[in-house]
């Protein structure tokens, strides 16, 4: 077995234990108790699964694919509100709910990656981001008072059998809710990328055309990438509802969960499973980290030159993102495969960039 294999069955374990692990860890937990399981902490580290997931399903499009796709929102907000809606005022049963989210995210995945694929490049782009912003626009509207606009539906949990519906208030049971979903996509995504048609997709991100030559349709491909990224932006939506417990549009809906996403994929290290899922958790829990330090009495005490941008966790998350990007080459992942080859294989750091950006 890998050792990379190890060490993942190894952090998935870890992770499982946490809510019985009482560690008290002064000054890095971003929860309001410093202590390993307590409700602030294991809330955020369900976040941080929970994004996490959604941003593996998001490389599929964009590191496998070289496909940047801004309506990831699109489906991630079907996911929370066709569920919620679903059990909040059509009174449904779990399994319903769960099938028609399914059936409507999927048929959406098609027709909108039917649509979008036609086009390439920037065209792509802004064809997702219109559709999504059309779904957000639509949720805001409250119709028929089913979304409930910008205040929000709240989740009504007795159509949930006894376990989900403490998810809602037992915090350990939403964190174990996210952890699953991170652990199943992850297995989706590995099974999927190390397929046949993984293969063709890498090979369509560096050059499709060579792949038409061979007698391969491109379309049927990325449709099939499109919709597997889709669906696990709405099944990662009704997760978030099932921890959260409540869908707010600026939430669940806008474009700064899409750019949030792909900021993540980004500075884990597009194309890297393993890099992807440590940046989603990096990202979340240090944004959640700043959340507490701006909250902290002292904090008010600084110059202003320091405050402000301390208190803004989007600003400081985003220059973090743009030295990974000029500094940092394949972002965690990247950083990690070089120390590697450079303390486990003796390779010169200029032949390890070198070899990496080939």
């Amino acid at each position: 077995m890998r050792a990379s294999r190890v060490v993942g069955i190894l952090l998935a374990i870890l992770a499982a234990l946490i809510p019985f692990i009482g560690l008290h860890v002064p000054g890095i937990l971003p929860g309001n108790v410093d202590v390993v399981n307590s409700t602030g902490t294991m809330g955020v580290l369900a976040l941080c699964f929970l994004f996490a997931g959604v941003a593996l399903g998001y490389d599929v499009l964009f590191g496998l694919n070289g496909l940047l796709s801004l309506g990831s929102a699109l489906f991630f907000a079907e996911g929370v509100y066709v569920f919620d809606i679903a059990l909040t005022h059509g009174g449904w049963s779990l399994g319903a709910a769960l099938a028609v989210t399914a059936g409507v995210a999927l048929v959406s995945a098609l027709v909108l990656g039917a649509v979008a694929l036609r086009v390439r490049g920037i065209a792509f782009s802004m064809v997702t981001l219109a559709f999504a912003q059309a779904v957000y626009y639509l949720i805001e509207d409250n119709p028929h008072g089913l979304t409930g606009g910008d205040t929000g539906l709240a989740l009504t949990s007795n159509r949930l059998p006894g376990v989900l519906s403490g998810a809602v208030v037992d915090t350990r049971y939403a964190y174990w809710v996210a952890l699953g979903f991170l652990l199943v996509t992850f297995v989706v995504v590995h099974v999927v990328t190390e397929s046949s048609v993984g293969h063709v997709w890498r090979a369509l991100r560096d050059n499709d055309a060579r792949l038409e030559v061979l007698g391969l349709a491109p379309f049927g491909y990325r449709l099939g990438a499109f919709v597997l990224s889709s669906l696990i932006a709405a099944a990662g939506g009704v997760v978030y509802v099932l921890v959260i417990g409540t869908a707010v549009p600026n939430a669940v809906a806008s474009t700064t969960l899409t750019i949030s996403v792909l900021v993540m994929v980004v500075l884990g290290g597009a194309g890297s499973r393993g890099g992807v899922v440590a940046g989603g958790v990096v990202y979340v829990y240090l944004e959640q980290l700043l959340l507490k330090v701006a909250a902290q009495p002292s904090f008010a005490s600084l110059p202003a030159p320091l405050r402000v941008p301390l208190s803004q966790p989007q600003f400081l998350l985003g220059a973090i993102f743009v030295l990974f990007v000029i500094f940092v080459p394949g972002g965690l992942a990247g950083a990690a495969q070089r120390r590697w080859r450079r303390t486990g294989r003796g390779v010169a750091p200029s032949e390890e960039v070198g070899g990496a950006e080939g």
